[in-house]
């Protein structure tokens, strides 16, 4: 085989579950060798595929796909101002895409050029929501006769589903939810699933940063006794100087990261054992990469990894969590959404789950292709998100 460079590399956008996706593919000089990475920034889909087709691409054409940190380096500092979601959702696309390609090479899944399985299959958790303790305990149930053993409960998704309080005349539109009424409503939910379920099941609850920090203060020591396998964003990036207040007042554990972007960002709380778990969304970060160091900070000071595993990331991405997952001997707990029929058709080689455990395909690289005949099927909505236009009762927009 002759020396191989970057030929192209483009942004994909696709949408085949209604959410926003974006995935990058690089492509070689090799015409049957490509790969692919997860770059879905759902709330800004056209920024992203900008960033990297007019100057992600530029940069690495001509090059060696081999040469990953040094291509990583070579982006994350060529637009001079960096750690912003745009760019490192642009980073994180090339960065996967040049990981796949890397196992294709080696003829192996990425697990395998990382040291090799810590474990057969990922544990992970699922979501369950309801309008009261019942009907939650009703969907954990469910998940349990599945083979599901971690659960994350919530009553009305973030911010509840509290009656509102009057708004102020003239109050602008937006996604009104009471920190207070949902505060109170957690602990009366976890008592009630205690009550029903006992604690041989794990459960787990996202704060979503909608509480003040107070607030999130006082709803950790009340969840204690409920011990939950963790509680997650207590606090937003903003203010992470009050989990040292949490952790002096409660030993819930707790999971903070994934709006975080910024490598200052984990730092403190990592090496101040300020938290249990790191919540980080690989393509926010900048990938593979930089994922794999941050794990390695991580396990130096007995915090486990749980990545953001939402919705809103592909395929492509799921499967990056999980060869890290496998890989890692510092491993948590992985989010799982699940994914439908047509996300399966645009993405063949989807990781699968069995009785709670999710498992890559076992393919060279990350194990799953795109099909852009199907993924045009499914163009990207345009629109601004609602959710994330998120407001209290007398009608001040708060960031969710």
């Amino acid at each position: 085989m002759s020396e191989i460079t970057i030929r192209n590399v483009r942004a994909i956008l696709t949408a085949p579950s209604g959410i926003r996706l974006v995935v990058v593919r690089v492509e070689t000089s090799e015409p049957e060798l490509s790969g692919l990475g997860c770059a879905t920034f759902t709330q800004r889909p056209l920024a992203v595929k900008a960033a990297v087709e007019d100057y992600v691409r530029p940069c690495v054409i001509g090059k060696d796909p081999q040469r990953i940190e040094d291509l990583w380096q070579l982006v994350y500092q060529n637009s001079y101002w960096r750690n912003g979601p745009v760019l490192n959702n642009a980073l994180s696309g090339l960065d996967m895409a040049l990981w796949d390609i890397k196992g294709k090479l080696a003829r192996m899944p990425l697990y395998q050029l990382w040291g090799g399985k810590c474990r057969e299959g990922a544990a992970v958790y699922r979501h369950c929501d309801g309008r009261e303790p019942a009907e939650v305990e009703e969907r954990v149930r469910a998940y349990m006769a599945e083979g599901y053993r971690y659960l994350r409960c919530q009553m009305g998704g973030y911010g509840g589903l509290s009656p509102m309080r009057q708004r102020p005349r003239g109050a602008q539109p937006g996604a009104y939810f009471d920190p207070g009424s949902y505060a109170r409503s957690v602990p009366r939910l976890f008592e009630h699933l205690r009550a029903h379920l006992g604690f041989e099941i794990e459960l787990l609850h996202d704060i979503h940063e909608r509480l003040a920090p107070v607030e999130a203060v006082r709803l950790a020591k009340a969840l204690e006794a409920y011990r939950l396998f963790f509680l997650e964003d207590p606090l937003p990036p903003e203010q992470i100087e009050w989990f040292s207040m949490i952790r002096q007042q409660s030993a819930t554990p707790l999971a903070m990261g994934e709006l975080f972007t910024h490598p200052l960002e984990w730092k403190p709380l990592v090496s101040g054992r300020l938290i249990d778990f790191i919540r980080v969304h690989l393509s926010a970060i900048g990938g593979i990469t930089p994922a794999r160091k941050l794990a390695a900070l991580c396990e130096s000071f007995g915090v486990r990894t749980a990545w953001h595993g939402p919705g809103d990331v592909s395929p492509v991405g799921h499967a990056a969590n999980l060869h890290l997952d496998l890989a890692l001997p510092n491993f948590g707990v992985q989010e799982w959404t699940g994914f439908s029929e047509a996300e399966q058709a645009v993405f063949p080689g989807c990781p699968s789950v069995h009785d709670g455990y999710a498992y890559v395909h076992e393919a060279p690289g990350l194990g799953v292709e795109l099909d852009e005949a199907e993924a045009a099927k499914y163009p990207c909505a345009e629109g601004v998100p609602e959710w994330t236009q998120t407001r209290l009762p007398d009608g001040t927009a708060v960031r969710p």
